[in-house]
């Protein structure tokens, strides 16, 4: 008997540029937006969305699940939500006279937390533990959550009446927080002539499930990376606790808190996968610096002065890339 021929392995490149064209069906204009949702769900790390309304930032994430085949639930964050509201709780059954567990919209593999910033610290902690420990507690049990599991959080920079803002320790724990601009003209063009269609469906097929998402991760995980890079990462990073260190006396005195080590984690993971993204099995310097901005931007804490003076925390970030060479 003929011995079975091994089966071919997937075509990873070629289904991701699947998922694109797919997610170009719906979603115009926010190939970057895109890449990043995939970044984080490809390395394990969570990502905080900010956005005027109105830029898809809901319709993006909703259909990424869709072609990922992955189980999404969406979360809006109000005032009066309470942390049983997100994690699950625990029920009484008249009928058997037992206490049984009713999950919450945590278990799931996609979590959109639509408006983060509504909602009072205690829930906030609640999703932010979740992700960090991949697991919730409801009554005496702990319960493991959906792998792959990714919560991706917006936020309103505009409207900040009746809101909480996410602490700095917490907001930490997302791996990249993105800032959703507005769409170029022609794109603007294509998106209302497709919603001004009242028999416009937004249908897609599904490409990917979630062993191909963990054979992506595998994938990632052996795309190389130099150690003259990887220490070009712990530069970046200290350059935004000390930049008098590094030749740029004009942010000594506006930087209160730098990036954490969670951000050298990050950005190792995430240049990573910005090269497997390019079809690379190697990390250039671009990749780092491609990704750096959505890596640092929520991790740097500006005193009050370096604000009064007009000081962004994008202008330390291009300041330190501009400034911090590459040496072995």
């Amino acid at each position: 008997m003929p011995p079975t021929a091994a089966p071919t392995p997937p075509d990873y490149p070629a289904l991701i540029q699947r998922v694109f064209t797919e997610m170009g069906k719906v979603v115009i204009g926010q190939q970057v937006l895109v890449g990043r949702l995939l970044i984080g769900l490809f390395t394990g790390g969570h990502i905080l969305l900010e956005g005027v309304p109105g830029l898809a930032k809901t319709l993006a994430v909703s259909t990424l699940a869709k072609v990922l085949n992955l189980h999404f639930q969406r979360v809006q964050f109000t005032p009066d939500l309470l942390p049983s509201d997100l994690v699950g709780t625990m029920i009484y059954n008249q009928g058997q006279s037992v206490f049984e567990v009713k999950k919450g919209p945590i278990f799931a593999n996609l979590v959109l937390a639509d408006e983060i910033n509504r909602s009072p610290a205690k829930v906030q902690s609640a999703l932010l533990e979740a992700m960090q420990e991949g697991q919730v507690t409801i009554g005496e049990i702990t319960y493991r959550l959906d792998r792959p599991f990714l919560v991706l959080a917006t936020q309103n920079p505009v409207e900040q009446e009746g809101t909480y803002p996410l602490p700095e320790a917490q907001v930490d724990r997302f791996m990249l927080k993105v800032h959703v601009d507005y769409l170029k003209k022609a794109d603007e063009l294509e998106v209302m002539r497709r919603m001004a269609n009242l028999s416009f469906q937004d249908d897609v097929q599904p490409v990917l499930t979630a062993a191909d998402i963990q054979g992506i991760r595998q994938e990632i995980n052996q795309v190389q990376i130099s150690e003259t890079l990887e220490k070009y990462i712990i530069e970046l990073v200290f350059a935004t606790r000390r930049p008098a260190d590094y030749d740029l006396p004009d942010f000594a005195q506006a930087v209160q808190f730098g990036a954490s080590p969670r951000a050298s984690i990050a950005l190792h993971r995430a240049a990573k996968a910005v090269a497997y993204l390019a079809g690379r099995d190697y990390v250039l310097p671009e990749d780092i610096k491609d990704v750096a901005a959505d890596v640092f931007n929520h991790r740097i804490l500006l005193t009050y002065e370096a604000e009064a003076d007009g000081i962004r925390t994008q202008d330390l970030i291009e300041a330190i890339l501009g400034k911090v060479p590459i040496s072995s």
